[in-house]
């Protein structure tokens, strides 16, 4: 959402109307602008769809709001609270959960126990410590596993999943773990047709509960699930709207929907 867009929503608007408020974000490295100048805004129970050529800065705007990579300059707000000077663990607890792009699980262990790990009541030493199996997560567990399309294979060691399974695997363990933010990092790449049309599915159905920010190259599944999307290139929002009006604006075909 542009700063045009923010201004439309009347003169009260202000970071608190968003969800999530990145504003004149710029990281550096070694003099080069992986992003430059950045604003975009999401609001509550939106799908935000991130698309741009490779090197457009898209991972990059990711590891920013997680905190894995520092700005060197500009803001970036969630629930108006300042993001940059937290670690990467306190931004997690603040409610963003992040998933990259290759499924990180853990292969020899149940899909049941995966889900369990994640629960947030054992997320410290002293909850790790006294952590049981009871009917809370039990339950949580099982909820989850359902919504993911895995609730069949809860006893199923992780490592005989398919590829799109494992995704999804990991997508509930961010999700059992209720952030109100979710930011997924070409979440159908490698999938099979019917696995991405029931990844469209679920992320059609958590946005209830949650955000979300997803960056994609499929343009097919981009149309199924995006509210918003905005269009990166070196760095700065080359474009920004629905998934019609990008697709028609000259510059986007010009410099990546054409090639």
């Amino acid at each position: 959402m542009s700063a045009a867009f923010a201004l439309n929503k009347g003169p009260e608007a202000s970071q608190q109307d968003f969800l999530l408020s990145v504003e004149d974000l710029t990281v550096s490295f070694d003099g080069f602008k992986a992003v430059d100048s950045l604003s975009f805004y999401v609001e509550e129970n939106e799908i935000r769809v991130i698309i741009g050529p490779n090197g457009a800065g898209k991972t990059t705007v990711l590891d920013l709001i997680c905190g894995r990579t520092q700005s060197t300059k500009g803001s970036i707000k969630f629930r108006g609270k300042e993001l940059t000077a937290l670690k990467e663990h306190q931004i997690v607890h603040s409610g963003v959960g992040r998933k990259f792009q290759n499924p990180s699980i853990y292969e020899d262990l149940t899909v049941f126990e995966n889900l369990e790990l994640s629960f947030p009541r054992g997320r410290n030493v002293v909850g790790a410590l006294l952590f049981k199996r009871d009917h809370e997560v039990i339950s949580r567990v099982e909820e989850v596993a359902e919504m993911i399309f895995l609730k069949d294979l809860l006893q199923t060691e992780a490592a005989i999943l398919s590829h799109g399974q494992k995704q999804w695997l990991e997508i509930g363990m961010l999700l059992i773990q209720s952030p109100e933010l979710l930011m997924l990092d070409e979440p159908v790449a490698g999938m099979s047709v019917s696995e991405r049309i029931k990844t469209a599915e679920l992320l059609n159905k958590i946005i209830k509960d949650h955000s979300v920010i997803v960056i994609e190259h499929d343009m097919k599944f981009v149309k199924d699930i995006a509210h918003r999307v905005t269009v990166l290139h070196q760095g700065k929002v080359l474009s920004e709207g629905s998934m019609e009006h990008v697709q028609n604006d000259p510059k986007v075909v010009e410099v990546y929907l054409g090639h």
